[in-house]
């Protein structure tokens, strides 16, 4: 009320709370690509653990850049702070608005955070600043000097909360929300798709995209489920097991286009597409039936044991091969660096609309 009384000439809009929603999703898939060990705090902040491993020694400012170059290609940025706690990252976080990227080194903390108001420690409202402003604490190197017991007693529980991240020795972990249950990856398009080749097409680049996923976490699921929207917005989704753990779209390809038929018929028009696989636990628990012959034995002509016709997936060592060598390009370059002939066949035809929604493929 007080806004439209000093501001009678302005031009009022309702908040867009799905869209919104819709963006958070998008966003924190992009963040779920780089690691499983993700932590949303709000719908737009959230903590992730980057740090370094011999399996991936790639450095956080790294995967930071990459991760405001594929936020901006939603249509929006985003600000990241790098450190050592998360006390530390939110605090650098919020130095550089709007795509700012700020770094605290290790050992740099406690040079970064000394001048710092004590309002900016996350976990200190106005009431708390106001009690330690009081006592002639303003600055974080203040706060961190401070006696123990005295804090204690103004703040409470969360005075020894406010010391130890002042001090930069909090220990509060990355807190996932569950397991990862499902890796999935859908696209909107622009225009309705109305034949089998295009359909098919945009399945097999989704499970590009849901295989690559899969490698960089280290999963292998049991269930591919592929999902599908109607040009009068109605949802179907099927799922069938897969033969053993995989993370390989070679073997999604031929599934899909077996599950397509269940979900179109000539005629139908399409406007999303989206393929998922779950069923990790499943995964971890029981072996895979192993093959008593040697995969490389079967070419990929088609050539078959006994005269059977085989498939025209090409063998496992072959595959895993080209798909190690496409996932490093793209780690390296981008996602565009390269190509299977599909993905032309509906370039520039997607709205640009990328999410990440398990639920609906149940």
């Amino acid at each position: 009320m007080t806004a439209k009384r000093l501001c009678p000439n302005a031009i009022w809009t309702e908040g867009h709370y799905d869209r919104y929603r819709e963006m958070s999703n998008q966003v924190m898939s992009i963040l779920l690509d780089e690691t499983p060990y993700l932590q949303q705090v709000s719908i737009d902040e959230a903590f992730m653990d980057v740090t370094p491993t011999q399996a991936n020694p790639e450095h956080p400012v790294s995967i930071a850049r990459r991760i405001q170059e594929r936020v901006e290609e939603l249509g929006i940025t985003c600000s990241i702070g790098v450190g050592t706690t998360k006390a530390v990252a939110k605090l650098a976080s919020d130095m550089d608005k709007p795509r700012g990227l700020t770094v605290v080194a290790p050992g740099s903390e406690e040079n970064f955070m000394a001048p710092l108001p004590v309002r900016a420690l996350s976990g200190i409202g106005p009431a708390a600043q106001r009690v330690l402003e009081n006592h002639g604490i303003k600055t974080l190197g203040q706060l961190a000097c401070a006696d123990d017991a005295s804090v204690e007693k103004w703040l409470g529980k969360a005075g020894r909360v406010a010391l130890d991240r002042a001090r930069n020795v909090e220990d509060d972990a990355i807190v996932s929300d569950d397991s990862v249950k499902s890796v999935s990856n859908e696209m909107s398009f622009a225009h309705d798709l109305h034949t089998r080749e295009d359909i098919l097409a945009a399945a097999r680049t989704m499970a590009a995209k849901v295989g690559r996923r899969l490698r960089r976490k280290g999963l292998k699921g049991r269930t591919l489920a592929f999902k599908v929207r109607y040009a009068d917005r109605s949802i179907r989704s099927v799922q069938r097991p897969l033969a053993y753990p995989s993370d390989d779209e070679f073997l999604f390809d031929e599934m899909l286009a077996e599950m397509l038929d269940e979900l179109w018929k000539p005629g139908m028009t399409l406007r999303l597409v989206g393929v998922a696989v779950t069923g990790f636990d499943e995964a971890a628990e029981e072996p895979a039936q192993m093959s008593l012959f040697d995969d490389d034995l079967n070419l990929a002509d088609g050539g078959g044991v006994c005269g059977e016709q085989h498939s025209n997936i090409p063998a496992e060592s072959l595959r895993r091969n080209l798909m190690n060598a496409t996932d490093k390009v793209k780690e390296r370059f981008g996602e565009s660096a390269v190509r299977f002939g599909r993905e032309f066949r509906l370039a520039g035809q997607d709205t640009g609309t990328v999410s990440k929604n398990p639920a609906d493929y149940k």
